[in-house]
């Protein structure tokens, strides 16, 4: 059984003799960003398993399957077994959130995925995904943070819009914008998931970070709801 990781299009096969580490200056070397751990990740072999284990001190990272079946947060000293096929990693590090995808051969276990219920397509009002109810313009401003990583083919980086440019990206104030990304925020965090709030009553300062890990984990959105933004304005 063997383990690969890709990212930007290079791939990088983990030795079962050593750890693969993943870093500002590792094997995998994702980016000369100072936020960014010099050592963040390690894929490392043990007791028969394939392992993702987190050796930073302070950074977190989201780890999925592809099917949005499976999501966890890995916490620094945390680690999780590679037991499915495919996972995709995202975290943030200052300004730049990244991503990048482990590909497991040979795995224990496969993802099943069971029928979904699906929107009538006349439907109208809340979207549901998973647990959390989302009226269509709170899924909007969710794809408007997500834009650049649902058009992106390949794993890598990406820059989540400021609240300004996401605001005029969709014809918004910011006012309204900040309002509505306060409700998903509230939603999504009352679900159960963790790290969109700083404390009680106080939201987390890397919110959207942590909201975009979330959407593209658990495929809340995905390239289909990009139909949903309006024309980009053109340039120049």
């Amino acid at each position: 059984m063997g383990v690969t990781v890709e990212f930007c299009g290079e791939e990088f096969a983990a030795p079962e003799d050593r750890p693969l580490t993943i870093g500002r200056v590792a094997d995998v070397e994702i980016d000369d960003n100072p936020y960014l751990h010099r050592v963040f990740l390690q894929v490392h072999h043990e007791h028969g398993l394939w392992w993702l284990t987190n050796v930073g001190s302070t950074l977190t990272a989201t780890v999925a399957d592809t099917k949005g079946l499976f999501q966890a947060w890995l916490s620094p000293g945390a680690r999780i077994p590679l037991a499915l096929e495919a996972f995709t990693v995202w975290f943030t590090a200052g300004p730049t959130t990244y991503d990048f995808d482990i590909l497991v051969e040979d795995t224990p276990f496969v993802s099943v995925e069971t029928a979904a219920d699906l929107e009538p397509e006349d439907s109208a009002g809340q979207t549901t995904v998973g647990r959390v109810s989302m009226t269509p313009d709170q899924k909007l401003l969710v794809v408007a943070l997500c834009e650049s990583f649902l058009r992106t083919t390949y794993a890598g980086g990406g820059q989540i819009p400021s609240s300004a440019d996401a605001a005029a990206r969709l014809g918004w104030t910011v006012t309204k914008f900040n309002r509505k990304l306060d409700n998903v925020c509230q939603k999504i965090a009352d679900a159960g998931t963790r790290g969109l709030h700083g404390g009680p009553g106080k939201l987390a300062s890397n919110r959207k970070a942590r909201l975009v890990e979330h959407a593209l984990s658990t495929r809340m959105v995905t390239e289909a709801d990009l139909a949903m933004l309006p024309e980009a304005a053109p340039r120049g």
